[in-house]
């Protein structure tokens, strides 16, 4: 499976924004989806993640009520919508799959997947 993300860019606090992955190869073996960021520095940290068929949805804390993950099947593409916007949502963010796992919630886990896009940096001035 390969991915390609886009959809960065620089917006100000309180602004949405839009971050697409498109998915291409195998994609009939995808079980999961999710975005992760990461900044300088520090871990990279899930953000949120979809199941490919059922469409169950897992949030990090601090995004859940303000980003929405989704998914288009037809399309192979997955989103991340995301509202109110604060300078703390500054990083890199990675689209990412998993085609190992099996159940009905997305993983959370960063090793669980073994598919990355490239990143996209997303910028919020305050």
């Amino acid at each position: 499976v390969q991915l390609q993300a886009s959809g960065g860019g620089l917006v100000q606090a309180g602004d949405s924004l839009t971050l697409s992955c498109a998915a291409s190869g195998r994609t009939v073996s995808i079980h999961a989806v999710g975005w992760f960021r990461q900044v300088p520095g520090k871990e990279r940290e899930f953000v949120a993640a979809i199941t490919w068929t059922g469409g169950t949805t897992n949030y990090k804390d601090s995004v859940q009520g303000r980003f929405t993950i989704s998914r288009d099947n037809a399309e192979n593409t997955f989103y991340l919508n995301m509202n109110s916007l604060k300078p703390e949502d500054t990083a890199v963010y990675y689209c990412a799959a998993e085609s190992s796992l099996r159940g009905p919630t997305p993983s959370t886990w960063f090793g669980s997947y073994g598919h990355w896009g490239q990143g996209t940096l997303v910028t919020v001035s305050s």
